[in-house]
């Protein structure tokens, strides 16, 4: 479907959505309306305890749920934040540690934190009209047993075989993919919507000239091509400025293949960075290489980049396809031959228009819209009127091949 016909169809959907609301009579909250009838709701987002809320540096699901939280606030929502006590939210925040357990060095065994929070949430349960859990399955033989609703998104990957029986076990529990591609290994669980993620629309600006390097911006592991990147760069003639994270358990891989390849005057690596340096090294770059060689579940990475008008060059696994449009966003490549070959079409990418696209179906406003629509459709479970589109985005004609690794 072409980008006309998607901003067609998305103000349809808000010209159906007020004139909804007028028939209906309305009520403004904070500046949103809200439909008569539909209950001011009283939610609960649960967040993992390794980082803040929103991280200080790395960390990509705690950062969508600020952005969740933050937007369902806005639509006039009453949320409750279980999250670390160093988060910044203007939801009620219940903390469980004092801070971050990633840079706590008082941390020794994080699983009594998680354990403590699940005790905490389903303590005051009765409180809430749904539980949003982003904590994996650790609450599931609590959530099964309450009568409050409640609903996990799935951040992770899910092609470990450690995970079947246990899913089989809970094969009832609400979850959401947050894209298609990662249902793949686990197809019979209870998905009840794929919800991509989405950022503020103002939170990164277009920079509609961009610079003369590449960025690379995550963290060192194998699976996540820092390697590759660099070859890239290298084979291209280009600077590659690599912004990456280095875990405890991938120290020894950077030290033995990664650290020996930033010798190259090519080559700049900057470690982490946090939210406030993103507009500058991801807008500033030519383009963002994001040549993974794992099934990653989405890449908020990506959004980012393509929210600054910055195209992005990746390998199509995982969720790459659902979120690259291939000339628009960037260009899907399966290898570094291909890859360094489209470093040098990145001149018949628009960079407005690659923006355009981060607009049309990645912002917090459309994430947020769909997860209240999955809340309402669990609390009140006899409403046929309330549902969530799944499978491709508008814009995508075919299922995206079967990538196979090398």
């Amino acid at each position: 479907m072409s980008f006309a016909n998607n901003s067609i169809r998305r103000i349809s959907h808000l010209i159906e959505d007020i004139i909804t609301a007028l028939r209906a009579g309305s009520r403004r909250v904070k500046g949103k309306l809200l439909l008569k009838g539909v209950k001011r709701m009283r939610i609960a987002q649960v967040a993992p305890l390794y980082e803040s809320v929103p991280p200080r540096l790395y960390g990509g699901t705690e950062r969508v749920v600020s952005w969740l939280t933050e937007q369902l606030l806005s639509m006039g929502h009453d949320v409750t934040l279980f999250a670390s006590g160093d988060s910044v939210t203007n939801a009620t925040l219940i903390p469980i540690c004092k801070q971050a357990l990633r840079l706590d060095p008082d941390c020794i065994d994080p699983l009594a934190h998680h354990t403590l929070m699940v005790e905490r949430v389903f303590s005051q349960a009765e409180e809430f009209d749904l539980i949003h859990f982003h904590i994996d399955y650790f609450h599931f033989p609590l959530s099964r047993r309450v009568q409050i609703p409640c609903v996990t998104t799935l951040h992770g990957r899910l092609d470990l075989p450690d995970l079947v029986p246990l899913y089989k076990e809970f094969a009832e529990v609400p979850v959401v993919s947050i894209s298609d591609a990662q249902r793949h290994p686990l197809p019979w669980v209870n998905w009840v919507a794929t919800v991509h993620h989405g950022l503020p629309a103002d939170s990164l600006l277009l920079n509609k000239k961009g610079g003369d390097y590449l960025a690379f911006l995550g963290r060192v592991s194998p699976e996540k091509g820092v390697d590759r990147a660099i070859e890239i760069a290298i084979r291209s003639g280009m600077k590659l400025k690599v912004a990456a994270k280095v875990d405890r358990g991938d120290r020894d891989y950077f030290e033995r293949k990664i650290k020996p390849l930033l010798d190259n005057p090519l080559i700049e690596f900057i470690d982490e960075i946090g939210a406030s340096e993103k507009q500058d090294f991801l807008g500033n770059a030519a383009a963002l290489l994001f040549p993974i060689e794992w099934p990653e579940p989405f890449g908020l990475v990506m959004i980012e980049a393509m929210a600054c008008g910055t195209p992005v060059i990746a390998h199509p696994f995982g969720s790459v396809p659902e979120i690259i449009r291939d000339g628009v966003a960037g260009f899907q490549v399966r290898d570094v031959g291909e890859a360094v070959k489209a470093v040098g079409r990145l001149g018949e990418i628009d960079r407005r228009e690659c923006r355009r696209h981060f607009e049309l179906n990645f912002t917090d406003e459309r994430m947020a819209g769909d997860y209240v629509k999955i809340y309402n459709r669990l609390i009140q479970p006899k409403s046929a009127s309330i549902t969530v589109e799944e499978g491709a985005l508008n814009w995508m004609a075919v299922e995206s091949p079967t990538p196979s690794t090398t």
